[in-house]
């Protein structure tokens, strides 16, 4: 991983957060339902909550990172070309998310079908952490809605895949979870001043330009590395 991927990560999850509102509205809402009567009206208690949830469902983001990190890294320790290809992937995958945030195409929407698949086994878990006790039974229960069917979850991850290694890939993930944090944990607070922000036509071109113009950038690095 270089330098500056961990930053880049940041970027994406922090220019990318307006589809968290439409992703993970749901989800707050149903986390909120399920804090105990006596801890809603506190605000105290509620950041805590939303802490415990966060740290979660970005510790699930690393965790997944590290594996598919850790797994590309072996077996392209025995083909390097493979890791050529995935970082090829990867700038592709970067530009398609700045083409979904600008409007122009919507990729990102369709590999959401990859997880969809998986995530009704996966969601009946996080029932049995709710409704919360303690802002300690948040944090399995965000470690389980980490795996909710993202396109732009899923289209880091092959970022971390490219990355070659579990350190690297966690860092990235790391990144791209801490960026989607202010959309998040706004929720409730200030979303809809923030939202605002986020969906304005404008800030959406800007950020998708500049996503667009780091995926380009990583393509065109690993096809001179490969001529090289």
């Amino acid at each position: 991983m270089t330098d500056y991927d961990f930053w880049a990560a940041l970027t994406v999850g922090l220019l990318s957060a307006g589809h968290c509102f439409g992703m993970c509205g749901g989800v707050v809402g149903a986390f909120s339902a399920n804090l105990p009567l006596h801890h809603r009206l506190s605000h105290v208690h509620r950041i805590q909550y939303v802490l415990a949830y966060n740290v979660g469902r970005i510790a699930s983001y690393c965790i997944a990172g590290a594996l598919i990190g850790y797994s590309v890294g072996y077996f392209a320790l025995k083909s390097s070309i493979l890791l050529y290809v995935l970082q090829l992937i990867a700038g592709i995958m970067l530009v398609s998310i700045g083409l979904y945030l600008a409007n122009w195409f919507n990729l990102v929407r369709k590999i959401e079908v990859i997880g969809k698949q998986l995530w009704p086994i996966i969601s009946p878990i996080a029932n049995k952490f709710v409704p919360f006790k303690s802002p300690l039974s948040a944090l399995p229960f965000g470690m389980i809605w980490g795996w909710l069917p993202c396109g732009l979850v899923y289209s880091t991850l092959t970022w971390s895949a490219a990355s070659g290694s579990a350190a690297s890939g966690a860092l990235i993930m790391l990144g791209f979870g801490l960026g989607t944090l202010p959309a998040l944990f706004s929720m409730g607070y200030f979303s809809q001043q923030l939202k605002t922000l986020l969906t304005n036509k404008y800030v959406r071109l800007i950020s998708a330009l500049v996503i667009i113009g780091y995926g380009l950038f990583m393509i065109s690095k690993t096809l001179l590395r490969f001529i090289n």
